[in-house]
């Protein structure tokens, strides 16, 4: 009890309750550091602050109140917390962006809601349950990933193509054409203006297109157009850049 009792003879401020707070602010490093490394729109800093401040709220929410319960004071330790949950939402909804029938941040939203679930196990003592989940984290992205990238996919999930070219080449009627000629149907075209500061000649647009071919295959054909600088897939959940 001495070592929970620090500061002001109050419980919750002890060896006990930092080490809950460093647990927190470790694996949500951790999973900051993957969001980061893949350079998502959330990256290290926003779920270190998010995983740090859910633990120490689940903490407030236990132990802040004791000094004025009483005989006719009551207080449900839980009400804190729980708010943790939905105030969350507002950090997610920022982060999911709708493109007409693709959907991006999607993922990196629900690894901020997973963040603050860890930080509320770390606060509340779990800490066996928090690292579970993190390393379910990592399973589901290094492992699942990359088997589900492998599944059939169906002919109505959209993928993005970056595409930079020449202008004044025709080129964008010559992809168009080959799209179309593997049975591919462009739902989407956005120009991206970043490039005409770099080349004035050149021009880079986003395509989103689905069809029923591989987008691989696709993607080399394209290349091989005369006047095509560059060209790239991304999954549709993946952001703009």
């Amino acid at each position: 009890m001495v070592a929970a009792q620090l500061v002001g003879g109050l419980p919750g401020q002890g060896w006990t309750q930092v080490g809950e707070l460093a647990l927190a602010f470790a694996l949500s490093a951790a999973i900051g550091l993957e969001r980061e490394i893949r350079q998502k729109s959330a990256g290290l800093r926003t779920h270190i602050l998010v995983g740090f401040a859910a633990a120490l709220i689940m903490l407030v929410s236990k132990y802040g109140f004791q000094d004025v319960l009483g005989r006719h004071v009551a207080l449900d330790p839980s009400r804190v917390a729980s708010q943790i949950v939905s105030g969350i939402g507002f950090i997610g909804a920022g982060l999911i962006f709708i493109r007409r029938d693709a959907v991006q941040g999607l993922t990196t939203a629900a690894t901020i809601w997973m963040t603050a679930a860890i930080g509320m196990a770390a606060g509340a003592g779990l800490w066996l349950l928090a690292i579970i989940v993190t390393v379910g984290h990592f399973v589901a992205v290094f492992v699942l990933a990359p088997v589900s990238a492998r599944l059939p996919r169906s002919k109505y999930a959209p993928s993005l193509l970056h595409l930079t070219y020449l202008q004044g080449l025709g080129v964008l009627r010559r992809v168009l054409e080959v799209c179309t000629g593997r049975g591919f149907t462009m739902s989407e075209l956005s120009v991206d203006r970043r490039t005409e500061r770099h080349d004035p000649a050149a021009v880079t647009v986003w395509l989103s297109v689905h069809g029923p071919g591989a987008v691989s295959e696709l993607t080399a054909e394209l290349s091989e157009i005369d006047g095509v600088l560059a060209i790239s897939s991304h999954d549709a959940d993946s952001s703009y850049p």
